[in-house]
């Protein structure tokens, strides 16, 4: 079968930086794939220029076989969670997803459902500027799924959350995965990706790293948790990820 993502020699510089270098890995359907890298390492430069937000100087970035902008489909292809506080704040969150929805040719009856989904039905009618960040990635996880896509991506998603949010949103994960569908979530949180990969991709300033399931990770290097390896293959013993 067909990657859901292939990213092949991607690379781009702003200026005299080199964001992203010579990085290519895939994602595949049916599996969490964790994003792994600290902040600035290259992961929202990739993922931008994945969703065709940013043009890549080098390289090519494909969702289901194609780029973002050639997608016949695009919303019901994929979905992304980028910046959970793009939500008008003084619209309640029933009408920023019917918003959305509506542009989108999507009925309401699914926003409806995707706020029962989300735990959001008793807040439907609440302005989103009175949301707690858990609250905004929950409604930023409607969005995504309005157009019931294969292909999902998420930027930091645990950013901000207390230990409930991140236990849930590891649950979302995992059912979606379950249900068939490709899930790339970066992060910097080791930790929580740890619980919920099946493959994980390492970046460190712009370049890959490795590409691996993580069972053969662990089997590769017995008794270590996944940030132990990833110091280890990063050679960056002494600095925090955070």
């Amino acid at each position: 079968m067909r990657p859901a993502i292939e990213v092949s020699g991607l690379g781009k510089r702003f200026g005299g930086t080199a964001a992203v270098s010579d990085l290519s890995f895939t994602v595949r359907y049916g599996r969490v794939t964790g994003f792994l890298g600290r902040n600035g390492a290259g992961k929202t430069t990739t993922l931008r220029m994945l969703l065709g937000l940013i043009r890549p100087d080098s390289g090519a970035a494909t969702i289901a076989g194609r780029p973002y902008a050639e997608l016949p489909d695009p919303l019901g292809t994929v979905g992304a969670l980028l910046d959970a506080g793009a939500a008008h704040p003084g619209r309640t969150g029933r009408d920023h997803l019917r918003t959305l929805a509506a542009a989108a040719g999507v009925c309401n009856a699914r926003v409806d459902e995707l706020l029962c989904a989300v735990g959001l039905e008793a807040a439907a009618r609440q302005r989103v500027g009175g949301y707690s960040l858990g609250m905004r990635q929950r409604l930023g996880l409607a969005a995504m799924l309005l157009g019931d896509p294969a292909v999902l991506i998420l930027d930091e998603p645990a950013n901000g959350l207390d230990p409930q949010g991140i236990r849930w949103l590891r649950g979302q994960l995992r059912a979606l995965a379950a249900e068939g569908r490709a899930v790339l979530v970066s992060s910097h949180v080791l930790a929580e990706i740890e619980q919920a990969a099946d493959d994980v991709v390492i970046i460190d300033r712009g370049r890959s790293v490795t590409q691996a399931p993580l069972a053969e990770l662990r089997a590769a290097h017995p008794g270590s948790s996944l940030e132990d390896i990833y110091l280890r293959l990063t050679g960056d013993r002494e600095e925090e990820l955070a």
